[in-house]
């Protein structure tokens, strides 16, 4: 508990709580324009040769079962918080930018998403056209970075994200360049919040 005595660590949660809720927003809004500019859909060297899936629920309770991880992550090691909300918080802003950029329609014939607690409170995560890059693919792989060194940590955050990215084109959810581009582009923004957010960083990795 001596982290919450700490002024840095208590500033830098705060900060990093507030950039992860206008993220968010962002996002919500970066969504909201992609649908509403939506053109055709293309075809997809796999998803063309695909019948699509129901995956519903483990689209959308496998996503809220890696969020509880997280969430646990974090209580169990505080030092770990800032820098994760300000990893993710960066995630979803670069990621609303690429979706601002290009505005594909879904491929035709894809898995319906039910509505449930989760989509009704997130609809822009779960219900919208936002495709390009996935973030059902990225985000657990960012997390799979950041725990590296951790080898179960680091099986656990790669398992959910081959699942999540088999997932999404079982399902038709994704187009498999927005697949295959996700590993490429988190990986870039893990060097980026190494750069931006050093000090949470060492304190995530206990050299301060």
């Amino acid at each position: 508990m001596r982290y919450l005595k700490d002024k840095y660590f208590v500033v830098s949660t705060l900060l990093g709580s507030l950039f992860l809720f206008l993220a968010i927003i962002i996002n919500s809004y970066a969504v909201t324009y992609a649908n509403r500019t939506a053109s055709n859909s293309v075809t997809d060297i796999v998803l063309s040769n695909t019948q699509a899936y129901d995956v519903d629920g483990t689209f959308v309770y496998g996503a809220a079962l890696l969020v509880l991880i997280i969430i646990t992550l974090c209580l169990i090691r505080l030092e770990r918080t800032p820098f994760i909300l300000k990893s993710a918080s960066l995630f979803v802003v670069i990621r609303s930018f690429f979706l601002s950029l290009t505005h594909i329609s879904p491929f035709p014939m894809h898995a319906a998403i039910g509505t449930n607690i989760f989509t009704s409170l997130f609809p822009s995560i779960f219900m919208g056209d936002d495709l390009f890059f996935s973030g059902h693919a990225g985000l657990p792989f960012l997390l799979a970075l950041i725990f590296w060194d951790d080898v179960l940590l680091r099986t656990i955050f790669l398992g959910f994200s081959v699942l999540f990215s088999i997932v999404v084109l079982l399902g038709h959810l994704h187009y498999s360049i927005d697949v295959a581009s996700a590993f490429f582009i988190t990986f870039t923004i893990f060097v980026i919040a190494k750069k931006f957010f050093k000090k949470d960083w060492d304190l995530l990795n206990g050299t301060i």
